[in-house]
């Protein structure tokens, strides 16, 4: 029985709240080549910034993104970091997504170019991790996130969902 099968019952709708922003510092890729699902690279991330209206920090330099770029373009996104709020919590962080739009954009994108974000598509799902009590709330929530690819780089505005 489906929730659309009982009489009177409206499932919510969601919402979405303003989680943080990140400012995530990468260095130069690691090309690993070609393999069965496309072409894998892996990005260090080396630091950054968290910035919200209930979390702010500091992205740790540990961490990186292990890419898949598919044989369709679409590059798959799977970034493992941490970062350390301003009053001392380690978070863990654990994101994926997809990154994909017009062949000239992305070229574009790969080459360091100030490219307009909503011209391709950059969005990710996150899973958060903490030990800290100040911070458990993290721990339960399902946020998402919509960034852009800058020269050296990642812009994310992190939703929760309501």
């Amino acid at each position: 029985m489906s929730a659309t099968d009982t009489p009177g019952t409206r499932l919510p709708v969601p919402g979405l709240a303003h989680l943080f922003d990140l400012t995530i510092e990468l260095s130069a890729p690691h090309e690993g080549g070609d393999g069965a699902k496309g072409r894998h690279r892996i990005i260090p991330i080396v630091g950054g910034r968290v910035s919200g209206e209930r979390v702010n920090g500091t992205i740790l330099p540990i961490g990186a993104d292990w890419q898949t770029v598919r044989p369709d373009a679409v590059a798959e996104l799977d970034a493992r970091y941490a970062f350390e709020t301003d009053d001392g919590a380690l978070v863990e962080i654990q994101n994926f997504g997809f990154r994909h739009g017009p062949q000239d954009v992305l070229a574009a994108v790969g080459r360091g170019e100030d490219v307009d974000p909503s011209s391709y598509y950059m969005r990710t799902k996150a899973l958060f991790v903490t030990a800290d009590p100040r911070y458990a709330w993290l721990n339960r929530i399902v946020a998402i996130g919509s960034g852009a690819r800058l020269r050296s780089a990642v812009v994310l505005s992190m939703y929760e969902v309501l």
